[in-house]
């Protein structure tokens, strides 16, 4: 396989209706992008193997699932106010805008060679108006991430719940930041999805939970299909966040180089002890075992949705030579997603177009059964199984004229190209075991 173009990546997530940019019948919008049919079923697939990993299958983490837009003192307690904010310069002479920090030459326009100003401050944040007046009373924000309001709740979410420490809080939902520049695809966006989990922990406990989250979350990146080598730890030093007194990233290598996807901090008792300054409400934690009243320490794992899905999507995308000796040309486009993943799981393909009556019966047996099924009667049965290839859809189901004698089916696999029969009565638990043991 030759080495990824994010312009084939980009190409293929349009044709087949992936992602494209929002807005684009008026040209776009720089930062905003849009997931169709099998776009956001990959997405869903991803975020509900989160919750499952994160919550479902824990007894020590619950979820919740809070407003966008939060009192304004929120964001000054957490800090994002006075010093949420990236380093911006313009070129003189094309006018193209840059974050400092990300230009190759300090002291020259990366596009042109051109003469750069000074930096300036540029908060991140974007403000919308609250209400029929506009004036400074009025302003809000969008969250510029879903932390916040985990900590806000902590108590009210803390009581409800009955959990003792520790325990987690578990949140997906949309973040928004107005970017400088964004770029790389769906990788630095403006508005974007944000898994994150704040675990909270006694202080003194001898548990090293910022470790045993650190080992966890990795392990998840390779059960969604990233492989191994293309996983790496990035130990944070001097460039610790203001609330961090540890940190390290998740970084996966992209085309585009090593980035980050999941960040794992240790916000010791910042956060609560802020909102506890702010809003002058107690948010200790009274342990009944010790007789101790202390805020606890928070150890979060943040990851970004709209990056993991990009960052699957690069690790899926194959292009394999078929060729054989004389003939023409042949190559072969695949996603390899895990089949618990894949937005489409099962394609059940009937032989031909007098077939299908019997096998939408098929389809909708599997559809009982809770698989992201397609049905597909367009064109020989070879071309609906490479379209079936490109949306990384792992198994073919072919009902055939044996079937109405035999009741069996043909289930071709997308990686091997292999074909088998299997019972009808069987498909559905064979599928089922299949993608378990794959998982």
């Amino acid at each position: 396989m030759s080495e990824l173009n994010m312009k084939d990546l980009v190409s293929l997530c349009k044709r087949k209706g992936f992602i494209f940019q929002s807005s684009e019948i008026y040209g776009g919008i720089n930062g905003f992008w849009d997931y169709g049919p099998y776009g956001v079923e990959l997405k869903n697939a991803i975020k509900k193997f989160w919750w499952d990993e994160m919550v479902r299958l824990r007894d020590d983490v619950v979820g919740q699932d809070a407003s966008i837009i939060m009192h304004p003192k929120v964001w000054e307690a957490s800090g994002h106010v006075e010093g949420f904010n990236d380093p911006m310069v313009d070129c003189k002479e094309c006018k193209s805008r840059f974050r400092e920090d990300q230009l190759k030459n300090k002291e020259k326009c990366d596009k042109c060679g051109g003469e750069l100003t000074e930096p300036k401050m540029f908060n991140l944040m974007l403000s919308t108006q609250i209400g029929a007046s506009e004036d400074s009373s009025s302003t809000a924000y969008l969250r510029p991430e879903t932390a916040q309001s985990i900590f806000t709740n902590f108590k009210t979410i803390q009581k409800t719940s009955r959990k003792k420490i520790p325990f987690g809080i578990a949140q997906i939902g949309k973040a928004f930041r107005n970017e400088i520049t964004p770029r790389n695809f769906t990788f630095r966006s403006r508005e974007f999805e944000q898994m994150e989990m704040q675990y909270f922990v006694d202080p003194e406990s001898e548990t090293d939970h910022y470790e045993y989250w650190s080992e966890t979350r990795r392990n998840f990146f390779e059960k969604v299909g990233i492989p191994k080598e293309k996983i790496r730890f990035h130990e944070h030093g001097d460039e610790l966040a203001h609330y961090a007194s540890k940190a390290r990233d998740i970084e996966v290598e992209f085309p585009f180089g090593w980035q980050e996807v999941e960040g794992i901090h240790d916000r010791g008792s910042f956060d609560l002890t802020q909102h506890e300054t702010f809003s002058k409400e107690d948010m200790k934690y009274f342990d009944e075992a010790t007789k101790r009243k202390f805020i606890p320490h928070v150890v979060e794992t943040s990851i970004g949705a709209d990056r993991l899905a990009l960052a699957i999507l690069c690790c899926a995308y194959h292009v394999e030579d078929l060729t054989k000796e004389g003939g023409k040309q042949d190559l072969r486009t695949v996603m390899r997603f895990k089949a618990h993943i894949a937005p489409v799981q099962v394609a059940v393909l009937p032989l031909i177009k007098k077939l299908s009556d019997e096998a939408k019966e098929v389809e909708i047996l599997l559809k009982k059964y809770g698989f992201r099924t397609e049905f597909d009667t367009a064109g020989q049965i070879g071309r609906r199984y490479r379209r079936q290839d490109e949306i990384g859809t792992p198994f073919c189901v072919t009902y055939d004229f044996d079937t109405r004698d035999d009741h069996q089916v043909t289930i071709r696999f997308r990686d091997s190209m292999e074909q088998k029969r299997v019972a009808i009565s069987d498909l559905a638990s064979y599928i089922q075991g299949l993608i378990v043991e794959e998982m």
